[in-house]
Order: C-alpha cells, then sequence, then structure tokens
C-alpha cells in the first residue's frame, strides 16, 4: 500500500499523520488550523508514477516530487 511506503520513508525521522476523511480542502483547512507546515497528497496518479503533491502551509505552493525524495526534500 502507497501510505505505508510513506511512513517508511518520514516515519523514522518526522512526526506524521494520515487523514483521509473529507475533501481535500477540507483536509487542508483543517491541518491549517493545527499547525500543519507542509501536507502531503496522495492522488490516483500516485499509483502510478511513485509522486506525491507536497504543500505548504505558509506559500500554499504545491509541488509533485517522487515519493524516494521526500527525506531530502524535508531536509533542505
Amino acid at each position: 500500500m502507497f501510505v505505508i511506503k510513506l511512513i517508511h520513508y518520514l516515519g523514522p525521522l518526522y512526526r506524521t499523520e494520515i487523514d483521509i476523511t473529507q475533501s481535500i480542502g477540507k483536509r487542508y483547512r483543517r491541518q491549517d488550523e493545527i499547525g500543519t507546515p507542509n501536507c502531503i497528497t496522495v492522488d490516483f496518479d500516485s499509483l502510478d508514477d511513485e509522486c506525491v503533491t507536497i504543500r505548504n502551509r505558509d506559500t500554499m505552493k504545491q509541488e509533485r516530487i517522487q515519493i524516494t525524495s521526500l527525506v531530502e526534500y524535508f531536509q533542505n
């Protein structure tokens, strides 16, 4: 399962939370309210290309990257 890969890469280094309820917009707003700096979104394309979308809370910038590059992305 794709979520297991996310936990495998990020779990040992960062605090993670998985939210699969409601629409993506409501999830973003809920995470913004509690102060989550970055959200990672898995979509149907992620299953094929193994990429995820990262959304930054402060800039609202969204960037699509390979799941294997997540640790390097957050370390920079």
